[in-house]
């Protein structure tokens, strides 16, 4: 079996069809299509679409016939496929730990709550820690530090790719929609984390990957004017 096969398999386990699947991995029905005629062989979202299926995405990348999905999660990696280069030392550190060189504080904003649910109303938004990023790495993803931000998601709607209580990165500076991408946003004065999509004549439609219990909303184009882009969401993080 290859990964288009194993793929397919825990798509159809998880009785979900190619189009519920990227709704929930924020991603196309045709990008779940090429992934099972083979034509994508690395997605970029593997470990969401594994995360969705109930899988490990050392099953859906392993070649051997012999995996089933109950026993992946403790079958032993080929060093061929290993991403780890290396493993380092974490250091410690707190505010008053000298910044690097390559590194800058990203303020977290503790009164500022983006529901990934019903919403929350905006509050002031005051600085509280900072947390520290790479300026190569926000580079890389075309940020400039001094508008991106942290805040914390509160919610099931985004489950299970973004859970209650996590913390988003958000870039302030791009506020431009993108199908797909996911996104802070002000929607008649309460914030949420949602993926966007435009629609047909200036429409909006608001996506959450919990569908089951949060179905999209479709806004007209007088309706959209009520939604405010706060930031493009780059980075998550959860701690269980």
């Amino acid at each position: 079996m290859e990964l288009k096969d194993r793929f397919k398999q825990a798509r159809e386990n998880a009785g979900l069809t190619q189009q519920q699947l990227g709704e929930r991995v924020g991603v196309s029905q045709p990008s779940v299509m090429n992934i099972e005629n083979g034509r994508t062989r690395r997605p970029r979202n593997l470990t969401d679409f594994a995360r969705v299926l109930g899988v490990s995405a050392d099953w859906l990348l392993y070649d051997d016939d012999a995996l089933t999905p109950d026993n992946a999660a403790r079958a032993p990696s080929v060093e061929t496929s290993s991403n780890i280069k290396e493993i380092i030392d974490i250091e410690p550190w707190d505010n008053n730990t000298p910044l690097n060189d390559d590194e800058v504080e990203v303020p977290f904003y503790m009164e500022v709550e983006l529901s990934a649910g019903n919403g929350s109303t905006v509050q002031l938004e005051t600085a509280g820690p900072k947390l520290r990023f790479s300026k190569a790495t926000l580079r890389r993803q075309g940020i400039d530090y001094q508008s991106a931000a942290c805040v914390k998601v509160s919610g099931n709607s985004m489950e299970p790719v973004i859970p209650d209580g996590a913390t988003v990165g958000i870039d302030t500076g791009n506020t431009q929609i993108k199908d797909g991408d996911m996104y802070a946003i002000d929607w008649n004065g309460a914030l949420y984390v949602k993926t966007l999509n435009r629609k047909p004549g200036g429409g909006l439609r608001i996506r959450s990957y919990n569908s089951d219990e949060y179905p999209d909303e479709n806004l007209s184009s007088d309706e959209a004017q009520d939604v405010r882009v706060i930031g493009r969401v780059f980075w998550y993080s959860v701690l269980r």
